[in-house]
């Protein structure tokens, strides 16, 4: 078992590494990944259940007492960003199915991973999960809404078939995984995310893998308007760090607080929207979704250093109260005995 859990933890520990060999993999080996496109959605559920072990409903209730981070994060990250997304996009690029990757890849739910990277900053972890888990919980919703408001008028988009999968992929497996850790107290997050976490990542990596395989013909005919395509998606990448960074300065936030709302404006649920893009959408709207697996970790890592004076846990260390980010258990004491800060990758996926 133990070596099990290292392996989750060198994928996680690389991943940085791993998406970009996963995309040459699917882009140079089409036929060889073919054959697992139709267990992409189950997988995918598997991830989304694994990652949701760590939040119970306690989240919920304090991040509704205190909303506000909480809907500037989901405002930025699913309003703004698809917003400016369309507009840009609409102006740089003809094609309009680009234009829609590019609106997907900004309507998808926060990525899992956001917890992780606000672990290792030491931020305020019950925001970044509830944040996560209602992101999640809407996405049915926002996206199929998103996608038929900004571009339905020149891409046709199958509303009811995409709320389905949305439901199968993310909503269901997250409320029962919540569902599940409140029953047990917090003790599926001890004990059976960790057993999980490896065959999480690597199911993260055959569906990155599996996804790519569509941008095979795309990338062995690069074409200008492609390459601008990848140039746009890392300078929208980054404004979101740049919208929660400035967000969090303005609604002058504590620190751990203004990591939660910088990194869950900009770290995305690539697959949910590969998985999306592959079943509904023409390959040309794959290119830009995909496009962003090369830019979300690394820059997610990039960011962390670029802001790391303000986001060490010592940049308001004694102008603060010291105060538990860990959700209690039915007891009222915390779930485990430690702080979720100093365990970033316990009950992580990589999705």
């Amino acid at each position: 078992m133990a070596a099990w859990r290292r392996l989750g933890e060198v994928i996680a520990h690389n991943m940085v590494f791993l998406v970009p060999l996963c995309l040459v993999f699917g882009v140079c080996a089409p036929d060889a990944f073919a054959v697992l496109k139709p267990l992409v959605t189950p997988m995918f559920a598997f991830v989304t259940f694994q990652g949701s072990l760590g939040n119970n409903f306690f989240n919920l209730a304090r991040t509704f007492r205190r909303p506000a981070p909480m809907l500037v994060a989901i405002a930025i990250s699913q309003v703004l960003m698809p917003l400016v997304g369309w507009v840009l996009g609409g102006l740089l690029f003809s094609d309009p199915n680009i234009v829609a990757g590019i609106v997907l890849e900004y309507s998808v739910p926060i990525a899992v991973t956001s917890t992780m990277w606000i672990g290792i900053y030491a931020g305020d972890m019950s925001l970044a999960l509830g944040t996560l888990l209602i992101s999640t919980l809407i996405s049915p919703v926002t996206i199929p809404t998103t996608l038929r408001l900004l571009v339905g008028a020149t891409v046709q988009v199958d509303a009811a078939g995409m709320f389905f999968d949305m439901l199968v992929m993310i909503a269901l497996p997250a409320l029962a995984a919540t569902a599940l850790n409140q029953a047990t107290r917090g003790r599926v997050k001890a004990t059976l995310s960790p057993a999980l976490a490896p065959l999480a990542r690597i199911f993260v990596i055959l569906v990155i893998t599996t996804n790519s395989t569509s941008l095979h013909d795309f990338m062995f005919n690069l074409t200008p308007e492609l390459a601008g395509v990848m140039v746009f998606i890392a300078a929208m990448a980054s404004s979101g760090y740049l919208w929660g960074f400035a967000a969090a300065h303005l609604m002058h936030l504590e620190r751990e607080q203004a990591v939660t709302l910088t990194f869950c404006s900009a770290l995305r649920n690539i697959s949910a929207g590969a998985v999306i893009a592959q079943a509904y959408f023409p390959a040309a709207t794959m290119f830009p979704v995909m496009t962003g697996t090369l830019f979300n970790q690394f820059l997610a890592a990039v960011f962390g250093r670029v802001f790391s004076r303000a986001f060490s846990p010592d940049a308001n260390k004694g102008n603060q109260p010291a105060r538990d980010t860990e959700a209690p258990g039915a007891d009222g004491a915390p779930a485990d005995g430690s702080s979720p800060a100093h365990r970033p990758q316990g009950h992580e996926s990589a999705a």
